[in-house]
């Protein structure tokens, strides 16, 4: 089939987790003999503050080495010759942080008789933290739309969003994340995240700071958003801050530490139950020991305690995390358990099969040859 994908961006991963996720799927979309062509906006802010960084340029100049086969072409919403880039397409897909107008504009196409198939994908939390900008989106030409999280799926179909509805969660990109041994050791504990707009401050000090100050520990961190005040808290807890990181190099970082935590962001934790970020999948892919703050893993994606552990505070964060520095049966089991997981579910080649199958269910008009794949239990379909 010819997929057309209009994303944010696939270029650049600056405060844009979504191009880890979506750079993995066209890689496998590809290697299944797929076409797919990537549409992102030339003012893009995710890329705009990418140039900005001091190895931007050069991380942007150097994506075609550093993602063979990879491209996306940039297009000025106000210019955009909509009816050449649909031409051919299959199944055309969406990101939600496309503009509305041209949300619409796609959807007209599908309306007035486009012959391709059009999803709506949408991997953030606005629909329920936001919902009054997710309104203004004209979805009712869409044959469907991905949400990363069950919860999400149900909204669409709750609000009358979204006739059918598909839980198509992020995944490892394994092409990239993957265990490095060899590497040369750095520290005790890395973090690559974003302190973001206060959505995790006070979490981000009980669960991660602290717990690195109170025992001591050689720690690193990589991110962005960081104001003033976060990276003295940094440098009083004993941290390393590093600065942006391209997305690609973080599996070394992890082979450079022991052990990494996952703290999530409090809409997540309180409206999105069942959503980890993609750097659960990442880390575990990366087989590096996992420690999360408090989430609920409301569908089974992961064997809490096996894969991953859990502290329900900050004490009990600091004892797990001198279990597993100082524990070296506990450390590789959690590596060999998280790997198993992520092997056998989690992978982008994964969410390829799933979403071919979606793609068959809503009568795709190449997808007649394509077979459902044994995964497709585990796209939950919803039909208002």
């Amino acid at each position: 089939m010819r997929f057309v994908i209009f994303c944010h961006s696939l270029v650049s991963c600056w405060n844009h987790g979504n191009a880890h996720f979506l750079r993995g799927v066209v890689r496998e979309l590809q290697a299944q003999h797929h076409d797919v062509r990537v549409l992102e906006p030339a003012d893009g802010w995710s890329r705009a503050n990418l140039l900005a960084e001091p190895t931007g340029p050069d991380t942007l100049a150097a994506f075609p080495r550093t993602f063979p086969g990879l491209r996306s072409e940039l297009y000025d919403p106000a210019t955009l010759d909509l009816d050449e880039a649909l031409d051919g397409a299959d199944v055309v897909l969406v990101h939600e942080w496309t503009d509305p107008s041209l949300v619409a504009a796609i959807g007209a196409k599908r309306a007035a008789g486009g012959r391709f198939r059009l999803l709506f994908h949408d991997t953030h939390h606005r629909v329920v933290s936001k919902p009054e900008e997710m309104r203004a989106l004209d979805l009712s030409a869409y044959d469907g739309v991905l949400a990363f999280g069950e919860v999400l799926r149900e909204r669409y179909l709750e609000l009358g969003w979204a006739g059918r509805a598909w839980t198509w969660h992020e995944a490892a990109d394994t092409a990239l994340f993957h265990p490095m041994p060899g590497q040369p050791a750095e520290g005790d504990l890395v973090w690559v995240g974003n302190w973001g707009d206060d959505e995790r401050t006070a979490e981000l000090h009980e669960f991660l700071l602290e717990p690195v100050r109170r025992l001591g520990l050689k720690g690193r961190i990589h991110g962005v958003r960081y104001p003033d005040s976060a990276l003295s808290a940094l440098s009083d807890a004993g941290f390393a801050y590093g600065g942006w990181v391209p997305n690609h190099k973080a599996p070394a970082l992890f082979a450079r530490h022991r052990v990494t935590v996952h703290v999530p962001r409090r809409p997540y934790v309180r409206v999105l139950p069942g959503i980890p970020t993609i750097r659960v999948f990442e880390a575990l892919a990366s087989g590096i020991p996992l420690i999360c703050a408090p989430w609920h893993d409301a569908e089974g994606l992961f064997r809490p305690g096996a894969d991953y552990l859990v502290a329900r505070d900050g004490d009990a964060m600091e004892k797990l995390l001198r279990v597993v520095l100082n524990d070296r049966d506990i450390a590789a089991s959690l590596i060999r358990s998280g790997l198993d997981t992520i092997r056998r579910r989690h992978t982008c080649a994964h969410r390829v099969d799933e979403l071919l199958a979606v793609c068959q269910a809503i009568g795709a008009p190449a997808a007649g040859h394509t077979p459902i794949p044994n995964t497709v239990e585990t796209v939950k379909e919803g039909i208002a």
